[in-house]
């Protein structure tokens, strides 16, 4: 369908876009922040866990590539699971996708007003949060074009800061530094301190609580696809290059700052990325550091109000969710739901009024939001597993089939009720885990409401008959 004749979602970002979107929601927060506690929880063996968690994402997305170019109809992996698993499970998965968003979204806010206070300390507390909200809203009111340019130039600042501390890890080893603890750079350093796997599989394993959530987002590349000029191209250069992104972004750069500075010398708490900086004599490394980390998470905010839009506008047009939020503005963005979402995010504001210890509640919401991901991955997962019984023929024709798919398929299940697993092996990662099935007990009690709606939907054998 072309974009002059198409009353539904325009397609206008261009491959450019697409690209840096998928590099954006492979690089997450927790690499810059997050990294100083993967490391002193892992040690060297947290290269390991990024590159597992990358390959079983990397085959989910292989999944849905083949999924949402199998029927260009499809806007988002919730049209096909609605379509392949029915339309109580497309119920389910949209609305826990949007629930995702909303709950990152919310902590990005309150993040940002953090960042922000590092230059204006006396700046109040409301005012961060409300002009993201409004900023990253109007752009993403406008066209979908400009959340693509917003995006790609979002990913591009977080690309250049990788890549400058990779050449620096490179720089100072090659240059034999010598650290201020007397530590000389060396690839040793990988394994002098323990070996490896300094901290047992114990360790090792309790590293890929924080991990997950820096992969949450990956997914998007399928929900913008549906926005690309020619997704027949442009979807399968972005997912094929996932690997070769993982590689670069977190092992060479975890490699760099572990080469320099030993694992069980990097501060838990604290940026490993801003030490980096200041070894090599960059007085300003909290503040460049500081301003990587606001633009990513403006970056998330963005992709979370893009994402929770769409999504909206694909249930209203399946009769998921009231009829409203299908309305698209002449632009051919998803209005309604866009300001609903955004919405609330204020409550990200109002949590910054709130008594007690802040952090630890978002520890334990940002877990509920990386199960409910791993519910969404699993989803496409099981999709593509039904797709592959129903449909043969399909797979056969395709010109983008997923590799080593059904072993693939079951192995990445496996690993999935594995991470939920871990999650109940903390206390706050625990409260979250238990906490999960509230939201899908409020969906269940929400579905009779839909169930009229739900009944003349067809699924996928009656679109094949007809």
């Amino acid at each position: 369908m072309s974009q002059e004749h198409s009353p539904g979602l325009q397609r206008s970002l261009k491959n450019r876009h697409l690209q840096l979107i998928a590099i954006g929601g492979a690089i997450g927060t927790g690499l810059f922040m997050g990294s100083g506690r993967t490391i002193s929880l892992a040690g060297p063996s947290v290269l390991f866990t990024y590159m597992i968690i990358g390959l079983f994402l990397f085959f989910v997305m292989r999944a849905m590539g083949e999924l949402l170019l199998h029927n260009l109809e499809y806007k988002s992996f919730v049209d096909f699971a609605a379509d392949i698993l029915g339309p109580t499970v497309g119920y389910f998965l949209g609305w826990t996708y949007w629930f995702c968003w909303i709950v990152i979204g919310i902590a990005d806010v309150v993040a940002i007003t953090g960042y922000t206070q590092f230059w204006w300390p006396d700046i109040p507390l409301w005012l961060p949060g409300i002009a993201c909200i409004i900023f990253l809203m109007v752009f993403n009111l406008l066209s979908a074009k400009l959340f693509g340019e917003l995006e790609f130039w979002f990913a591009l600042i977080k690309i250049v800061a990788i890549i400058a501390l990779i050449a620096m890890g490179a720089y100072l080893l090659a240059t034999d530094f010598v650290g201020p603890t007397g530590e000389t750079a060396s690839l040793t350093h990988l394994w002098d301190r323990g070996g490896v796997f300094p901290n047992g599989l114990n360790g090792f394993f309790a590293a890929f609580q924080i991990a997950i959530f820096a992969f949450v987002g990956i997914e998007l590349v399928g929900t913008a696809s549906a926005e690309t000029a020619d997704p027949e191209t442009n979807l399968p250069k972005a997912i094929n290059k996932i690997p070769v992104r993982v590689i670069i972004f977190y092992v060479f750069a975890l490699t760099a700052i572990m080469t320099v500075t030993p694992w069980d010398m990097v501060a838990p708490d604290k940026s490993p990325f801003v030490n980096m900086f200041l070894l090599i004599g960059i007085g300003a490394a909290a503040t460049i550091i500081n301003f990587v980390v606001l633009t990513s998470a403006l970056s998330s905010a963005n992709s979370g109000m893009f994402s929770t839009g769409r999504m909206l506008y694909g249930l209203s047009q399946n009769k998921l969710a009231p009829k409203s939020f299908g309305e698209l503005s002449r632009s051919g963005t998803p209005c309604k739901g866009l300001i609903y979402s955004c919405s609330l995010l204020l409550c990200g504001v109002f949590l910054l009024y709130a008594e007690g210890d802040v952090m630890r509640v978002f520890t334990i919401v940002t877990t509920v939001a990386s199960i409910c991901f791993i519910f969404v991955w699993a989803v496409i997962v099981i999709s593509y597993l039904k797709y592959r019984k129903i449909l043969p023929q399909a797979h056969a024709n395709s010109k983008y089939k997923m590799p080593f798919a059904i072993p693939m398929c079951y192995a990445t299940l496996v690993f999935f009720a594995f991470a939920i697993y871990l999650f109940s092996q903390e206390e706050e990662t625990l409260i979250g885990l238990m906490a999960t099935p509230f939201w899908f007990l409020a969906l269940l009690l929400c579905l009779p409401y839909y169930k009229k709606r739900l009944r003349n939907q067809f699924g996928l054998r009656n679109k094949v008959n007809t």
